[in-house]
């Protein structure tokens, strides 16, 4: 199924989310500007910077989220493939006991079979090229010296896919500190910036950007598009007033697809936890037939996700200093409603 893409209206408040501009919705808060006017302040450039900075730190996020996922499989793999490692060389252990039992048995009948002896060697692939020499070896003997040498080549190739999961699990590792280190000095530098606006401005930003849109908005008539739907709109709902954070995924705070995880874990029903991932995690349909509970994924990465209400309205985790709250759903360009 296709995605849908839709451009924001004109002038509308894109204060709604990290992913947005905070610019247009300042700038719509303070008065538009005439045709004429002079160049942008200093305070509105700082505005714009703090938009971009919190746009990119959420981009990183999910990048991050999606590294730390990453990290989260490799670990379960490593665990499976030590666990594998453990019981085959158990098994290996218990062959070359049974292989020594006959040496001990051929030693006290008389000396070690020279086909014997060969048992004990490093290289058991080298002692079946020589055993064919050998008349004196039992077909029995041969059985189990085969038997330990598939299990020797089955307990090399674990270990050998073992090192590997390991090595892109390390890369993985870095891979997450090196986002987190990316999401934390962008969002400190668009904090240092807000913080260096006069008050005046600042208070005009926090008007724009935190508008008073946590209160419940009119969802009469609205019908989920399933039970479990149902279940996971009470759950986002529940959340409004949350605070964002960043790589968080409930229930204190959220990030933007932290939300709309934990929304559907509380439905019994488990989808991807980047918002990249929760774009496919589903049938897409037309923005015209969205119903609550669908997923509205924005721009065309799906940097940003939030959950269809009704009525024209999400609820989603904006960004940095924004609580979970309701917003329209043009906010922004949407990618994509996927409905799970």
């Amino acid at each position: 199924m296709g995605s849908h893409r839709r451009q924001a209206p004109s002038g509308f408040d894109r204060g709604a989310c990290v992913a947005v501009s905070v610019l247009s919705a300042a700038v719509a808060a303070l008065g538009a500007v005439p045709a004429t006017a002079a160049p942008a302040a200093p305070a509105d450039d700082t505005r714009a910077e703090v938009d971009r900075l919190y746009t990119e730190a959420e981009q990183a996020t999910e990048a991050y989220n999606k590294a730390d996922e990453r990290t989260d499989t490799l670990r379960g793999e490593v665990r499976r493939t030590q666990d594998r490692i453990a019981r085959q060389q158990e098994r290996v252990n218990e062959m070359r006991e049974a292989l020594g039992s006959l040496a001990g048995a051929q030693y006290r009948s008389g000396g070690v079979d020279p086909s014997v002896a060969l048992l004990f060697s490093e290289d058991p692939d080298d002692y079946l090229d020589k055993a064919a020499a050998l008349d004196r070896i039992s077909a029995r003997q041969a059985g189990q010296l085969t038997e330990l040498q598939n299990a020797l080549r089955a307990l090399a190739q674990e270990r050998t896919e073992a090192t590997g999961r390991l090595t892109e699990l390390e890369k993985s590792r870095k891979a997450v500190a090196a986002h987190k280190k990316t999401v934390e000095g962008k969002l400190a530098k668009a904090r240092a910036l807000l913080n260096a606006l006069p008050d005046d401005d600042r208070a005009a930003y926090d008007r724009a950007s935190r508008s008073g849109r946590a209160e419940l908005p009119d969802l009469t008539g609205v019908q989920p598009a399933s039970g479990r739907a149902a279940a996971a709109v009470a759950a986002a709902r529940s959340a409004v007033g949350k605070p964002y954070i960043w790589g968080a995924n409930g229930p204190s705070g959220f990030d933007c697809s932290g939300l709309t995880q934990w929304s559907y874990a509380q439905a019994g029903v488990a989808i991807p936890r980047t918002s990249q991932g929760q774009r496919h995690a589903g049938q897409h349909v037309p923005l015209a037939q969205a119903q609550p509970g669908d997923l509205v994924t924005y721009r065309s990465d799906a940097s940003h996700v939030g959950m269809y209400v009704g009525n024209g309205q999400v609820v989603h985790a904006p960004y940095p200093g924004a609580p979970v709250r309701y917003d329209p759903v043009g906010m922004m360009p949407i990618d994509s409603v996927t409905r799970v």
